[in-house]
């Protein structure tokens, strides 16, 4: 048998070492190995705690949580025995009976296992320990999460058992955990060590459990709490739910906001009020889809894990507004609304600057913080403003002052959010911080208010927990709540419940490192609720169903019938089939072949029993369509073999008694055309058809003026008759011809396929060669003048095969991400000029003024561009798109001619001002063989320079908001590489540096704030002049950059050469050395990097975004 994982980091990781017990130094990693075992001993539940018994049999101790109990095979924890026999003879593993915990049956494995660790390489028999979980079960879906302490007990009164600590998540392919060389079977045996007495040892293991996923726990059983449905990565979003349905009042409000005529599928208080109602009366797990489509969230949104804290503050904002002119309206600041005064004192004057701000929750910065109290007096520990921070006091000048904040009043709900994920300027990207922090289950903050109310002291009790396992990159959320505020905990993961110890909701998620193997590190405490102790009996006082509105309650309950019909219905649905009827009205209008397009036509549909007989069907039409069943006749729509979809007649004698099932062929859906009597000439029947010498013919009416076709009904004809006698005479009624004009009929024999039929004075059977019913004949009028012209549309013949070239195209503007798009029908043959002069009629511009691009189908993206030289016709842009896969291009609307574009290449960058601010980004397109002079004339075009200029403009590299590079103006284009980390951008050159003298430079400059690395804001250059003061070079920059003194007085100039900078005092005296700023050769020699100046000062702009490009802010959108 071998291990499945032989990494120690990860087996020390998962079960640690037991240091009491001298092993080589393979014994101290933990393997952990998938055991499979031929035969088990039967699992008898009812023999659980009897007591201790031999032969292998188990000693069951039950470990009671705090002051509650559970059923037997549901608590979450227990200590079990098992007794090996014969340990000097084990050869095969051996199986414990079952214990059960949360449920599950748990068994202890014991085996022989021989290894070739040895220095000596010499085989060595091990003794395998290991820890099973629900080992019998075929189903794949399940897991639990346990820790554990498998122990070997000693004989000897005065020693210890040998201990080892294991953490897994038990699951269908790793069902069983522990050591595969637990101990060696020389020390086992060893009389001196005391494990074994009468060639028996003894096994003791002790498991806790979490309440397991994916078997039949019943969180409603075991907790009277429902759990919530993960739809992806909304566990998050879960732990929240619960968190504000256990907040009573909150609960209350919520039903009481009135959403009786809102739409059911948009509006957030009626789903969040179908939440909270399930959750309070559902025995299962509750379903948040309708909560999330509600949000105006797509699918992705569920699968992308967002913050708690944002998501409370966004649902609570929206809660709020939804609330507003309404009977609750002001709950959630009454709940949840706190005051905060901040402040500025100077010191040496009198003069104060204050002002109060609301408050939803509170953010504790946890960065080296032991608890909440001293994370709180860090929050209003007071900043001194003093030296190049001094405080402006307008009239005062610039005054050492005092910063800090106060509590003006603390709310009722108290949300703390723990700042576990804070900013790294290194990685450019969030951390999480695991540190250990502590916080009470009575908090006082009497302290930290600016004045304390003696009536009303600030006083709280540990409502929830929200805890995050993972880091920034992602994790999992579950929430311990306190629902009663009595100290009985419950931990909510999801769609399970389960109790839980006040510790395990408490102290295990203060985080940090904790040899304890069941406290894991990444685990800990993200958001915490208090609930002032005073507002305790308003907050959780009791929801019953009376404090739930009846006309909610009705509307739920009629939710919820319909959505049991509907699961009923798709629970039948293999009983029954659809049948989509076609009356002749659905024909009208129809342009292409057959009768009707399949994607279009409006079918009224009947759910019929596959059991039922075409009698019982016909009467299902006849009440349905309001006919007497004389008064219709169903043609089933038959696909023939070449791809046409044409009506077939039904032998209504002998089928009327066989079952739908066998007349459809099992087709599901079935679509019939159902004839009926002339609604406006109702008679008591149809006509008889005879089915040995009647034909069922359609028929159509071509006009090659405009171009149309119209359906003319269908008829029954005797086959055997000539068509001027039978055929001709119903044409010209129905196509409103003089008796005796001369037509052209076809016979429309499949898509491009039509055919004329001639001679007319012949019977059908013997012109037309496979006659069939539901055959389609099209007419035309015979017109020489329209017959000499001899155009595609002259017959309709020409215009049926021009129809199967037309297809229909949707342009997309490709600058406007919500474009809906419009659809124009299009040949298949028409080339690129065709193609654009009909789009540019559409949208009313030049042809030569757009450009088209591809649509790349199979991967939903934007293709390449379509040059306006393109050869191929429009079917050849669509090459390799489905047959009913929709055809879209894209366009864009240009500024310079198409085929002028195609011999310029796009060169996007940014046009700087005199005052160094961004103004905006340019799109030039140069030639493409052009060079930076080119590209710099084109900026001429778009940008405006002030008077008295230079005129002359150049072309910087940025990067990291450096100057990288200046660019000479006969650089060809393609030698610069694409933009990617870096920025191009145009400026104009001051006149100043224009001209240099010998001992004068260019320097770049950039801002950075207390390390080089945070470079922000705009670089520029600044002239420099050998030998002369610093004094004057920091004046030129203030002057360029016209920062006021005082705000100026912060900066502090400083020299980086090397990635190392060397600040420059403001009286020190020093002067340029202009050699200083010469390039330096790096290590290799094939580099040289520039030394530059730095301005050390406050980095103003906002911080980055914490969100990746990956990751969108929450949204709720309706």
């Amino acid at each position: 048998m071998a291990d499945e994982d032989d990494d120690p980091s990860a087996a020390a990781a998962a079960a640690g070492k037991d240091d009491d017990v001298p092993l080589n130094d393979e014994d101290d990693e933990e393997d952990m190995d998938t055991v499979e075992v031929d035969a088990e001993r039967p699992v008898d539940p009812l023999s659980l705690g009897d007591g201790p018994k031999v032969n292998g049999d188990i000693l069951v101790a039950i470990n009671n949580l705090d002051d509650y109990t559970e059923d037997d095979e549901s608590r979450a924890e227990a200590t079990f025995q098992y007794t090996v026999q014969n340990i000097s003879r084990l050869k095969e593993s051996s199986l414990s009976s079952a214990c059960y915990v949360r449920n599950l049956p748990w068994k202890i494995m014991a085996m022989l296992r021989t290894s070739m660790n040895t220095p000596e390489k010499h085989s060595q028999k091990n003794f395998g320990f290991f820890l099973q979980c629900n080992g019998e079960s075929d189903s794949v879906t399940w897991s639990c999460n346990a820790a554990a302490e498998l122990r070997i007990l000693n004989h000897k009164s005065d020693s210890k058992p040998l201990c080892r600590k294991i953490q897994h998540l038990f699951y269908s392919k790793e069902n069983d955990w522990g050591f595969s060389n637990f101990i060696t079977m020389s020390e086992l045996l060893d009389p001196e060590k005391g494990y074994v007495k009468d060639d028996a040892v003894t096994l003791e293991v002790f498991v806790k459990a979490d309440a397991p996923h994916g078997v039949s726990w019943d969180s409603k059983k075991h907790t009277g709490c429902v759990g919530l449905k993960n739809q992806g990565a909304t566990c998050y979003m879960n732990s929240l739910l619960q968190t504000l349905f256990f907040t009573n009042q909150l609960r209350k409000a919520v039903y009481l906001m009135p959403t009786e005529t809102d739409d059911s599928t948009k509006c957030v208080a009626l789903a969040l009020q179908r939440v909270f109602y399930e959750l309070q009366f559902s025995d299962k797990p509750v379903g948040t889809k309708k909560l999330t489509k509600s949000f105006g969230w797509e699918t992705l949104d569920s699968f992308m894990q967002h913050d708690v804290q944002e998501l409370c503050r966004v649902l609570l904002e929206n809660m709020e507004s939804k609330m507003k002119g309404t009977c609750v309206d002001g709950m959630i600041p009454k709940l949840f609304k706190g005051r905060m005064q901040s402040y500025i004192r100077c010191k040496e004057v009198d003069h104060l600057s204050s002002q109060t701000e609301a408050f939803y929750d509170i953010q504790l910065n946890i960065k080296g913080k032991h608890n909440i109290l001293e994370s709180f007096r860090d929050y209003v520990t007071v900043e001194t403003l003093e030296g190049d921070n001094r405080y402006d006091a307008g009239p005062h000048g610039l005054q050492e002052a005092e910063k800090g904040v106060i509590f003006l009043s603390f709310p009722p709900v108290l949300h703390l959010q723990l700042m576990r994920f804070q900013y790294d300027p290194i990685t450019d990207n969030n951390v999480k911080v695991n540190d250990r922090f502590e916080f009470p289950e009575h908090l006082s903050l009497d302290q930290f208010l600016q004045v304390s109310e003696p009536h009303d002291p600030a006083d709280y009790i540990l409502h929830a927990v929200l805890v995050h396992s993972g880091d920034n990159h992602g994790g999992h959320y579950v929430v311990y709540i306190n629902p009663k505020g009595d100290g009985k905990w419950f931990k909510f993961d999801d769609d399970v419940v389960s109790r839980c110890k006040k510790n395990e909701a408490i102290e295990h998620n203060f985080g940090g490192h904790d040899d304890d193997i069941i406290v894991r590190q990444c685990t800990n405490a993200y958001m915490l609720v208090y609930i002032r102790k005073s507002h305790i009996d308003t907050v959780l006082a009791p929801v019953g169903e009376e404090d739930i509105p009846e006309s909610l309650k009705n509307r739920l309950l009629e939710e919820k019938q319909l959505e049991a019909q509907r699961r009923k219905e798709r629970n039948e649905a293999h009983l029954y089939m659809q049948v989509q009827v076609l009356l002749e009205d659905a024909f009208d209008g129809h342009q292409g072949n057959d009768l009707f397009d399949v994607d279009r036509v409006h079918y009224r549909s009947f759910r019929v029993k596959k059991s039922s007989t075409l009698s019982e069907f016909l009467q299902l039409l006849s009440h349905g369509l309001n006919f007497d069943v004389p008064q219709i006749r169903p043609w089933p729509f038959n696909l023939r073999t070449n791809q046409t979809l044409r009506p077939t007649a039904l032998d209504m004698e002998n089928d009327i008694g066989r079952t739908m099932q066998d007349i459809a062929e099992n087709e599901n859906p079935w679509t019939v055309f159902v004839e009926t009597v002339d609604p406006e000439n109702v008679v008591p029947k149809l006509p008889t058809f005879e089915k040995d010498s009647d034909v069922l013919l359609f028929l159509k009416k071509y006009d090659p003026k405009s171009r149309s076709i119209t359906y003319c009904g269908h008829v029954y004809v005797a086959i055997a008759e000539r068509i001027c006698d039978c055929l001709l005479p119903i044409i010209w009624q129905r196509g409103n011809l003089p008796h005796g004009t001369e037509i052209l009929l076809y016979e429309e024999v499949k898509p491009n396929m039509v055919e004329e039929i001639k001679p007319l004075c012949e019977p059908l059977e013997k012109v037309l060669d496979e006659l069939m019913d539901g055959d389609v004949l099209i007419f035309q009028k015979y017109e020489s003048e329209q017959m000499a012209a001899k155009n595609e549309y002259t017959t309709a013949k020409g215009f049926f095969r021009e129809l199967y070239f037309r297809t229909e195209v949707t342009f997309y503007d490709k600058l406007s991400y919500s474009d809906p798009g419009f659809t124009l029908q299009l040949s298949q043959k028409m080339n690129y000029d065709q193609v654009a002069n009909a789009v540019a009629e559409y949208l009313d511009t030049d042809p030569y003024l757009l450009q088209f691009f591809k649509y790349q189908g199979y991967r939903d993206v934007l293709g390449n561009p379509i040059k306006c030289t393109y050869e191929g016709q429009l079917k050849d842009i669509f090459a390799g798109f489905k047959p009913k896969q929709s055809k879209k291009i894209y366009y864009q609307k240009l500024s310079i001619r198409i085929d002028e574009l195609e011999n310029k290449r796009q060169f996007k960058c940014i046009w700087t001002n005199s005052q160094l601010k961004e103004e905006k980004e340019l799109v030039l397109y140069p030639n493409k063989s052009g060079t930076v002079q080119d590209l710099l004339d084109e900026a001429r075009k778009q940008i405006q320079l002030l008077e008295n200029s230079s005129g002359r403009l150049r072309l910087l590299e940025i990067i990291s908001s450096k100057i990288f590079n200046v660019q000479k103006e006969d650089v060809i284009l393609d030698c610069l590489s694409s933009p990617g980390t870096k920025t191009y951008r145009i400026e104009e050159i001051p006149k100043d540096e224009l001209d240099l003298g010998p001992d004068e430079m260019l320097v770049p400059v950039a801002h950075f704030q207390k390390e080089i690395f945070s470079t922000f804001g705009v670089p520029f250059f600044i002239r420099i002049k050998n030998r002369e003061p610093f004094a004057a070079v920091r004046e030129r920059i203030q002057a360029k950059l016209e920062v006021p003194d005082k705000e100026f007085e912060k900066f502090k100039l400083a020299i980086v050469i090397m990635g190392r900078q060397k600040y420059i005092a403001d009286d020190c005296g020093d002067v340029v050395r202009i050699e200083d700023f010469q390039p330096q050769t790096m290590q290799g020699g094939s580099m040289q990097a520039r030394p530059w100046i730095g301005l050390d000062h406050i980095n103003k702009t906002p911080r980055p975004s914490r969100y990746t490009c990956l990751e969108k802010p929450i949204k709720i959108h309706n």
